[in-house]
């Protein structure tokens, strides 16, 4: 049981670090923006919801591409993760494009989607006309990024997402309040310092692969070149994954239309906790990365028994930290509140305080659910099901009580994101019967052979 920890840590670990980190800048723009008032926190919290829904439509494409490349790792089988790696940046830069279009031509129909305040509005299509341009780089970037993952290079993107986020947070305070000559900006600049960052991110990714000779380094004709059984495995395995994802990321952002008529304290008030509560969360997205590389691993290479021994140590090490991790929000929410002041109400820092306090009683549910289909399900390709819990769960049971909450019975914020949060007690009940059917022991590398 001792190895199995051992390389949980030494995966989980470096992903955890990059996204606290990435939470880090997050919390640092929030609070460099958060002194130009609600307004500002609430019109760029809206407009990044753009970015949101297309960051988990690539996370999808790179979740379900590593499901693949971690199994033809465990069968030493490189040929295939280079082809994995091509068909995935084909995806994700297809999706950057089109995101980018309605960002760049029209904004301000693209924030109405989430809010009526015109103040919110014009704030927030100013600073997506700049951020949407980052798009493409995050696409290539990601992609790089979970295919070094799948191949256990994790410790490089850490480093370089430290550079970046310094990067970030450095123009940040150079051209939201105008340092060393630079005009005052605003929230422009804001979108401008991220735009800087993700360039520079992209290039070392880029240098890192093909410098550093890594395993995904390779001529572009050896990222083509695709079998029917791979396209038909691709497709079985990945597609439902980006579904999935998509759907969901959707599904949450119309919770954000729901927040959005409530007014821009709800908005900033739930910004503010979505910002603090992703300290926390990010430790599950290390663990469910690391749950999905090593299960993938041993699945691959043909250890089923292993795989699901391995998968009941790793559910039972998410419980315990769970707890200590809601211990930890609540522990710290009002430190954390009290760096916004007196850029925000106290009405707005008790509306905070309130939401987090409901996140932490459902942090039980919520990260069963991350480990358990990220991790666990998803490694054996067992996709469709996910895309199942996952859709189900948002579309059938969080937007319509988001809208009962906060249209119809005019709940505050707090309240209403407890009705969201049922979701994830019905994500986890129908997520555990299929984890103990075991549907999700496959070997996809020894299927496509």
């Amino acid at each position: 049981m001792i190895p199995i920890f051992k390389k949980t840590v030494l995966l989980a670990v470096p992903v955890a670090m990059q996204g606290l980190l990435n939470t880090v800048v997050n919390l640092v723009d929030n609070l460099m923006i958060g002194s130009l008032g609600a307004t500002a926190i609430a019109s760029v919290g809206l407009a990044n919801k753009v970015f949101f829904v297309f960051s988990l439509l690539v996370f999808g494409v790179v979740s379900g591409s590593g499901i693949l490349a971690a199994q033809y790792w465990g069968n030493h089988d490189v040929k295939n993760i280079r082809k994995v790696l091509g068909i995935s940046l084909m995806i994700a830069l297809s999706g950057a494009i089109l995101f980018l279009i309605p960002a760049r031509w029209n904004p301000r129909m693209v924030m109405r989607i989430f809010t009526t305040s015109e103040s919110s509005i014009e704030m927030g299509a100013a600073y997506l006309m700049v951020a949407a341009l980052s798009y493409p780089c995050t696409a290539i970037t990601n992609t790089y990024v979970a295919m070094l993952r799948s191949v256990n290079r994790v410790k490089e993107p850490v480093i370089i997402s430290c550079v970046a986020i310094l990067t970030n947070i450095t123009f940040n305070y150079i051209f939201i309040f105008g340092h060393f000559g630079a005009p005052a900006l605003g929230v422009v600049g804001a979108a401008l310092a991220t735009l800087i960052a993700r360039i520079l991110e992209m290039t070392l990714i880029l240098l890192t692969v093909y410098v550093g000779k890594t395993p995904l380094a390779c001529h572009v004709r050896e990222l083509f070149g695709y079998s029917k059984e791979f396209l038909i495995q691709f497709a079985r395995t990945s597609a439902p994954v980006i579904c999935n994802e998509f759907m969901w990321g959707l599904g949450t952002t119309i919770y954000s239309m729901a927040y959005g008529r409530m007014g821009d304290e709800a908005v900033a008030a739930i910004t503010i906790a979505t910002t603090i509560q992703d300290l926390a969360v990010v430790l599950f997205q290390g663990l469910s990365a690391a749950t999905a590389v090593i299960l993938g691993n041993e699945l691959g290479a043909g250890k089923l028994k292993r795989a699901e021994n391995y998968a009941r140590y790793l559910l039972i090490l998410q419980f315990f930290l769970t707890i200590v991790a809601a211990v930890f929000v609540v522990g710290i929410r009002w430190k954390v509140i009290g760096l916004y002041q007196p850029g925000i109400s106290d009405a707005v820092a008790e509306a905070t305080s309130a939401c987090l306090i409901v996140f932490a009683l459902f942090m039980p549910f919520k990260m069963f659910n991350y480990v358990n289909i990220v991790g666990v399900l998803r490694s054996g390709g067992d996709t469709v099901m996910c895309l199942f819990i996952d859709t189900s769960g948002v579309w059938f049971i969080g937007i319509p009580l988001a809208f009962l909450g906060a249209l119809v019975l005019k709940f505050p914020i707090h309240i209403v994101y407890a009705m969201v949060l049922l979701e994830e007690v019905y994500k986890a009940i129908i997520g555990f019967i299929r984890y103990r059917q075991k549907k999700w022991l496959r070997n996809l590398a020894q299927e496509i052979a």
